[in-house]
């Protein structure tokens, strides 16, 4: 007697259809997740990069506009980590595979020209003035120490674990000088610019 092969049903065919849709449909979601998450990082890198190239500029300005020696050289020797910092968001691309290109920082611009201000606001070869380079220059070190932890943090979330700690490096080092700048202004510099303040009171009561 001949044996027939039993045949799978038209639903099953169906649910299998349809669950290898699903698959299908959640895979190119989440490539296409990722890929949007990729072209955000790569965005805030561009922008991470316009705003240190631009500090490379803006940092001199600050030296050379300050009146504390220590103040001075703690400016100088972020510039030369600012340099460093460039070179490596280009390391970064490379792995990428991206052209380092800067995209313009508006924050990072506007954070400049509050630091130009308060230059000319103040009284040239005075501590007060030198208060006011600290705080803009603390300003732009707060800015940069949440765009690089925020870009540590995607590198992790994107398996960029060697591009994490690229990025680490510098967020330390812009944690490091923020540190130095408190410490500069809490052990001489805000008390000097206090002390200004006595005097001209007094000269004014004469």
């Amino acid at each position: 007697m001949p044996t027939t092969k039993p045949r799978k049903s038209s639903s099953a065919k169906s649910s299998g259809s349809s669950t290898a849709r699903k698959t299908k449909n959640a895979e190119a979601s989440s490539q296409n997740e990722n890929s949007q998450l990729e072209k955000f990082f790569v965005d805030a890198l561009k922008d991470i990069y316009w705003a240190e190239k631009h500090l490379t500029k803006a940092l001199p300005k600050m030296q050379k506009a300050a009146t504390s020696e220590e103040l001075q050289q703690a400016i100088e020797d972020h510039l030369n980590q600012t340099k460093e910092h460039v070179n490596r968001l280009e390391q970064v691309f490379e792995q990428l595979g991206e052209k380092a290109q800067a995209k313009k920082c508006e924050a990072m611009e506007g954070l400049t020209k509050e630091g130009d201000t308060v230059v000319e606001e103040t009284e040239d070869g005075t501590s007060t003035r030198d208060v006011g380079i600290i705080v803009s220059a603390q300003k732009v070190e707060h800015y940069e120490i949440s765009a690089y932890g925020s870009l540590v943090t995607l590198a992790r979330t994107m398996g960029q674990d060697e591009i994490a700690d690229i990025l680490n490096q510098t967020l330390e080092e812009e944690k490091e000088t923020d540190e130095l700048l408190t410490q500069i202004a809490e052990s001489s510099i805000n008390w000097q610019a206090e002390a200004e303040d006595e005097e001209e009171e007094e000269d004014e009561e004469k």
